[in-house]
């Protein structure tokens, strides 16, 4: 035995030491962080997921205690929120996701300080804090893009502090697999993560970074799994027995889904402009914040509670429930209070409430012409597609994200379709998605390191 043991060492150390083994030794070098980065994203995914839920579950307490308490925890959360982000990481508002493409686009060795600012650990911590903050409140904002900016953070972080002596590793592929393993770890959507990899973030050839990014998304991917368990992000909605016919609605609904996206986006990008522009000092935008939230709580007291949260219970209600319908005006309350979130200067991702807007669009849109059961959650569903897509420009990644958390393959096409006809339509009305007008602001602030 101890000379076959000998044998084998000799053997292993002949091949080790050889010339072209070499570059197996610098693969694997390359390959660890996004590994350790990939395990890291995964946990953080998964503890931020269950704190968020916590959160929802908070406000719904509070809610239950007596409605009226709506009116003192969403100005407060609000506040709280805002201070968090304005005094400790201004880099960490909003979604995460334009900070993500400002660092890709900083990414170079000139550049080095500038990426840091958008993507570091205070960021992460403050972002999960204050997005927390904004949901407890009743804030219409989601997890995802803040998870891909954490997941980002990370990659960069490890990859600041790899020693001298390590392989050289590209650090816009670092922040760009990092975001990929994010969004797959945020919706267990591991082909949807690396499709917005390709779709939205990457600007070099894919063959470059493939073997880094395919492995990232699966570690981050199996990591979430293993401590969460293997789910969906919404389960199995009934979609049998449809017939040629729904293809009418679902252009009908995508068309619609994609107008109202491209505008509920001009929109927003104007209210920030006019914050920027006319609420300089901190007392302003304190007020703003509070007149925001108390709008927010009155529709939820007076009107509807469907203004509220992240959005994915409307979105199961919608899917699961036998009773499908939501009034009109559901979709533009809840664009009214993601307005309001999203420009309120604190964290939260767009997400997430953009799927629950098309959801309702889809919904309100079935009911009108009475569809059956089935064939309206395929419009929702293309719903959900078409508004997210006039959101992020992003069509094959919104249906993958959509096609994946409901494991409806069989809808491949209807919501490739939904995703197509939404980006023409949006392209009609503007040319860059709404992550590309704030990336742009970003990047502005990097360089110029105003705060």
């Amino acid at each position: 035995m101890k000379k076959w043991a000998e044998r084998i060492r000799a053997k292993l150390k002949y091949y080790f030491d050889r010339s072209y083994n070499d570059k197996l030794k610098k693969s694997v070098l390359q390959a660890i962080p996004f590994w350790v980065g990939s395990v890291i994203t995964g946990i953080l995914a998964v503890f931020y997921a269950k704190a968020f839920h916590w959160a929802e579950d908070f406000l719904k307490m509070i809610l239950g205690i007596h409605p009226l308490l709506i009116f003192i925890l969403t100005p407060v959360c609000f506040v709280a929120s805002w201070w968090l982000i304005k005094r400790f990481s201004p880099y960490a508002k909003g979604s995460g996701i334009p900070q993500v493409m400002a660092s890709i686009d900083l990414a170079t060795p000139a550049n080095g300080k500038k990426v840091h600012r958008l993507l570091n650990i205070k960021v992460l911590i403050i972002k999960i804090l204050s997005s927390m903050l904004m949901v407890m409140g009743g804030g219409i904002v989601g997890r995802e893009g803040p998870t891909i900016q954490i997941a980002g953070s990370v990659f960069t972080t490890i990859n600041k502090y790899l020693p001298k002596w390590w392989v050289k590793i590209s650090e816009r592929n670092m922040i760009m697999t990092g975001a990929a393993a994010g969004l797959s770890a945020a919706f267990n959507t591991p082909l949807g993560g690396i499709v917005f990899a390709i779709e939205e973030l990457a600007k070099t050839h894919i063959k470059y970074f493939k073997t880094a990014l395919f492995t990232a998304v699966i570690i981050a991917g199996l990591t979430s799994q293993t401590l969460a368990g293997s789910y969906l992000y919404l389960g199995y909605p009934k979609t049998q027995n449809i017939t040629l016919f729904v293809m009418l609605p679902v252009i009908l609904v995508s068309g619609i889904s994609g107008l109202l996206a491209s505008q509920f986006s001009i929109y927003i990008l104007k209210l920030s402009r006019w914050k920027e522009e006319k609420l300089k000092s901190s007392r302003s935008n304190i007020l703003f914040l509070i007149l925001s939230a108390l709008i927010i709580a009155s529709i939820s007291y007076f009107l509807s509670s469907d203004i509220l949260g992240s959005g994915k219970g409307l979105i199961e209600d919608v899917l699961f429930s036998e009773q499908k319908q939501k009034a009109w005006y559901t979709p533009f309350i809840r664009m009214i209070g993601c307005a309001l979130s999203f420009t309120s200067g604190a964290a939260g991702g767009i997400f997430a409430p953009a799927l629950s807007i098309g959801a309702s669009i889809g919904a309100v849109f079935s009911d009108l012409i009475h569809l059956s059961p089935a064939e309206t959650n395929v419009v929702i569903l293309s719903g959900m597609v078409a508004f997210l897509t006039g959101i992020t420009r992003a069509p094959f990644t919104s249906a993958i994200i959509v096609l994946e958390m409901t494991d409806r393959h069989s809808l491949i096409f209807h919501l490739m379709l939904a995703g197509i006809i939404s980006s023409v339509v949006s392209l009609l009305i503007s040319r860059h998605s709404l992550y590309e007008y704030i990336k742009m602001g970003f990047i502005k602030k990097a360089i110029s390191n105003k705060q």
